[in-house]
């Protein structure tokens, strides 16, 4: 028997959402930690981040026309964290998490060289929903590490994981 929860329950019983950490061009580069992202389409390709308007890199992405993915592995994790903590208003996170700014092939957004996997991206829309923005970006070029592994790449939901065992 199915007992009724509340909205907040129903939340909870989601596994985990990916954990990458998102970058855009401005007068001091500036990188966050999200667990808001989504792939919205296949063809074309596009992908979303979702940002609280109370966050800093909110008036970023929404003044920028472009934005970058970048997909972090476990060993990344206190560097994620750091970025998740500190206000860019206040802190270079590149400097402060120990990362390294990588010019992009087609976006003017930094990647960050210590991800596994960069996706670049072109602002194509913005959507209210509800406490955060949707920005969506069409994919315009991307690149992953030979020897990257899904099963390192981080989950957040409440705590950072990584991928269990494969089902089938």
């Amino acid at each position: 028997m199915k007992k009724v929860i509340t909205a907040d329950d129903a939340q909870d019983a989601f596994s985990g959402f990916p954990v990458v950490l998102g970058t855009v061009a401005s007068a001091r580069d500036n990188i966050i930690t999200l667990a808001m992202c989504h792939i919205f389409s296949f063809r074309p390709p596009l992908i979303g981040v979702g940002i609280g308007p109370r966050r800093f890199s909110h008036g970023l992405f929404r003044e920028s026309r472009d934005f970058a993915v970048n997909i972090p592995n476990r060993s990344m994790l206190r560097a994620v964290e750091i970025c998740g903590s500190k206000s860019g208003k206040n802190v270079d996170k590149f400097e402060a998490a120990g990362l390294t700014r990588e010019k992009a092939e087609r976006i003017s957004a930094p990647l960050i060289a210590e991800c596994p996997v960069n996706i670049e991206c072109l602002k194509v829309k913005e959507v209210e929903a509800g406490d955060h923005t949707w920005f969506i970006g069409e994919v315009v070029a991307a690149r992953k590490d030979e020897s990257y592994d899904k099963a390192e790449m981080l989950l957040y939901w409440g705590e950072y994981r990584v991928i269990g065992d494969l089902v089938k």
